[in-house]
């Protein structure tokens, strides 16, 4: 068989594999999908590739898709608008009640959402790092090779990002509706008041906050660690007049954020043990539009 026409086959026959990976890595479909075929159009080129040696063609791919994802998640990280398709996690929203069978099926969703938070916390590396390693099983050796740093060096860029995402145990994250909301709405009365003690008592010691300005605010995205820092961007939630309507966002209590009437945020907030672990505040314009509608 022609190399040309065999390298096409096994990596057809490889796509899925490789855009799972890639999806796990940039946390978006678009993303995971363009990092593929970018890896292919450069592998593909005449010349580019001698399949003679490759002594292991499957993780030969995975390597090559891998490095696509690193210049991805750089650029990204240098330019918030590089993300193709801000979507952001998925979102499911529901009028603030009593909760039905399915949003008792939505810890697994609040997890989720937890786990996206804490990923787009970590740096490129950090998050290349523990995707490949603790997801896909690859050796440090070889993710080392595709980061261009040492195996020890990359071996402590996963221990760092495995420590952000086991900080909060999904086992307690709080499932109560009433908690939740409780101390959601605590929150925002001593942000409201200036409260700092309090909002400090109210936000875990491990708590990361993520803005998400989508293709709107590309500017406003954002990603913040520590009770201290979230504490001194609590204060920014204390819009004049602003109102807040209460809903649920993958079955945990989240709010609709107004201000002269118009929507400016979603915020939505994962408790664990009496605190806030993790806070998501969506203000992409365009998409808090879409949820809202699917809302009504």
């Amino acid at each position: 068989m022609d190399p040309a026409e065999q390298l096409s086959r096994h990596f057809e026959a490889n796509r899925q594999r490789l855009t799972a990976l890639a999806h796990r890595i940039l946390g978006n479909r678009s993303d995971a999908e363009d990092a593929v075929q970018d890896a292919w159009v450069r592998l593909s080129r005449p010349g580019a590739t001698d399949l003679a040696a490759v002594a292991n063609l499957d993780g030969w791919l995975t390597t090559a898709v891998s490095r696509t994802c690193l210049n991805k998640l750089r650029a990204r990280a240098a330019r918030p608008e590089a993300l193709t398709d801000p979507t952001g996690p998925g979102l499911h929203l529901r009028s603030d009640q009593a909760p039905s069978l399915e949003d008792q099926t939505l810890l697994g969703e609040q997890v989720s959402l937890a786990l996206h938070i804490v990923l787009e916390s970590l740096t490129p590396p950090e998050r290349l790092a523990f995707v490949l390693h603790d997801s896909f099983g690859m050796p440090f050796s070889e993710i080392a090779g595709v980061l261009g740093k040492s195996t020890e060096a990359t071996r402590k860029l996963a221990g760092r990002a495995r420590q952000r995402v086991h900080a909060v145990d999904p086992a307690e994250i709080e499932t109560n509706p009433a908690s939740q909301r409780s101390v959601v709405n605590a929150f925002f009365a001593a942000s409201r008041d200036g409260d700092l003690d309090t909002l400090l008592a109210l936000l875990h010691p491990e708590i990361t906050f993520h803005a998400d300005g989508g293709a709107t605010k590309p500017a406003a995205t954002a990603t913040i660690r520590g009770p201290e820092n979230v504490t001194l961007r609590a204060a920014t939630f204390a819009i004049p007049n602003a109102t807040f309507e209460p809903i649920t966002v993958n079955g945990g209590a989240a709010v609709i954020v107004y201000a002269n009437q118009q929507p400016v945020a979603i915020m939505a907030f994962v408790i664990t043990s009496g605190q806030i672990a993790h806070i998501y505040s969506l203000l992409d314009q365009s998409r808090i539009e879409q949820l809202i509608n699917s809302l009504r």
